[in-house]
């Protein structure tokens, strides 16, 4: 699950809302207990293009909590106890872009996203167009490009990719096919 956060005990104690099948908040839990119990919480995931539509790829530091050392195509992250999918996308972008003044990410679609062991969780799928210039956090990005898509696709199988971020990808391809993406609202 494409984490922000170092992995310090400040992001294992941030406070995530607990929600069911349905996505409805059915408690809350401190995020470090929220992973290690596979407890079902939110997440935003935005694919972030610049002015020349190529898309902001960055591979994690080694010391992320979750997934380091692999390669995503999407900034993100959890989202907050109380906080709405569409602050969160927008906080998360601007964090991992080290950016101030993006445009409010526009929401394309939600899905449930199960990893197949230890946990599933709601993840909600944005892109923004981002024409500032990024700083990202070097304790959270190893390395950044703006790549055109046809190489992002043509990286897919021999880059190692955090799991949820390229489900989330292939969602995203069979949403703009038209093809809908499966477990959606």
């Amino acid at each position: 699950m494409s984490d922000s956060g170092s992995g310090s005990a400040t992001s294992a104690d941030e406070i995530l809302d607990i929600v069911d099948e349905n996505d409805r908040v059915i408690g809350q839990a401190p995020r470090g207990e929220a992973y290690a119990r596979g407890l079902r919480h939110r997440c935003v995931f935005v694919l972030a293009r610049d002015a020349e539509d190529r898309i902001f790829v960055h591979r994690r530091t080694p010391t992320k909590l979750v997934f380091p050392s692999l390669y995503d195509m999407f900034v993100g992250g959890v989202v907050g106890a109380g906080e709405t999918y569409d602050d969160a996308a927008l906080r998360e972008a601007e964090e991992e872009l080290g950016v101030a003044g993006l445009p409010r990410p526009s929401h394309l679609f939600t899905f449930l996203y199960n990893d197949g062991g230890n946990g599933t969780w709601w993840s909600a799928v944005y892109e923004v167009r981002c024409e500032l210039e990024v700083r990202p956090q070097a304790e959270e990005v190893a390395w950044h490009a703006f790549l055109p898509e046809d190489e992002v696709r043509r990286r897919l199988g021999t880059w190692e990719w955090v799991p949820d971020g390229l489900a989330a990808y292939e969602r995203l391809r069979a949403y703009r096919a038209g093809r809908g993406v499966g477990g959606d609202r």
